[in-house]
């Protein structure tokens, strides 16, 4: 409920690790007494157990970066890792240059997030993935090209997402399948053909929905019934006819469908005849 003898409207946070006795990283009982930031404390910028630096629980430790974001500067060395990663996100980026080496990897992803791109090249071949994620995030051109090789199909995935249409071909025998399945739906449409014979039939089933009128022939006749459904809604219906045998019903009725409505009402305006618009 709003404290309203506080005059603050907004609902409190009062879950269990809120209204917990705090401690700091090493286990000992928080007290204001002594503490470097005890102007703060009288400020009302630094508040036991809910917005502390020297806490446990990171979410106090952000809150207390955030009304007091000069300060982070003197934290980028502090011993434990979550001060060090959230002080990344405050301190001055000409002070972060220290930590791309840092011995955690929160903490070199904050980095890789915050560096000009110039600075975080180095980080493409980082041991964790988490920022090499933060780096791909970041690149672009010949840097980022080089990251489709990466040993982890997410940060692939980041790659790929990123990439203009005519530079995802590289991708296209990607070992997984998430990522060849991005790279049917954005690829250009003159390199959709070396993803029509791939091993996964939902990575075929995105290239029937961006098929032009060939290659829309070629899958509709796929082993896949979910391939050979999406390619005959788009197929142009001079070549239905030669699919009205095929073995599973659900085809045979759509095939049916389609040439009933073309007989009732011809080609329906603004239909997609497996030209590509």
């Amino acid at each position: 409920m709003p404290d309203h003898a506080s005059g603050d409207d907004q609902p409190r946070d009062i879950s269990a690790w809120e209204t917990a006795e705090p401690h700091d990283w090493l286990g000992h009982k928080l007290q204001c007494q002594g503490c470097r930031h005890e102007q703060l404390h009288r400020d009302g910028r630094c508040r036991r157990g809910r917005v502390c630096v020297r806490d446990a629980r990171a979410r106090r430790i952000e809150r207390f970066f955030r009304e007091n974001p000069s300060g982070a500067n003197d934290y980028l060395d502090h011993p434990y890792f979550e001060v060090r990663t959230l002080a990344v996100r405050f301190a001055s980026v000409f002070r972060l240059p220290a930590l791309i080496n840092d011995p955690d990897a929160e903490v070199r992803a904050g980095v890789a997030l915050r560096l000009p791109v110039a600075r975080i090249e180095a980080l493409v071949n980082d041991p964790d993935r988490r920022v090499r994620i933060a780096v791909a995030s970041r690149l672009g051109g010949k840097a980022l090209m080089k990251m489709l090789a990466d040993e982890d199909w997410f940060v692939r995935l980041i790659v790929v997402r990123r990439l203009s249409a005519s530079c995802l071909v590289g991708a296209v025998h990607d070992p997984e399948p998430d990522v060849r399945r991005w790279v049917a739906r954005g690829i250009d449409l003159k390199y959709l053909p070396a993803l029509a014979s791939d091993p996964e039939p939902t990575v075929r089933q995105i290239v029937a929905t961006r098929a032009q009128e060939g290659l829309l022939h070629q899958l509709a006749h796929d082993p896949d019934i979910r391939v050979r459904f999406t390619s005959i809604e788009r197929l142009p219906y001079p070549m239905l006819a030669a699919l009205e045998n095929d073995e599973e019903k659900i085809i045979r009725d759509l095939v049916a469908r389609r040439l009933a409505e073309e007989k009732q009402t011809g080609h329906p305006e603004g239909e997609d005849h497996g030209i590509g618009t």
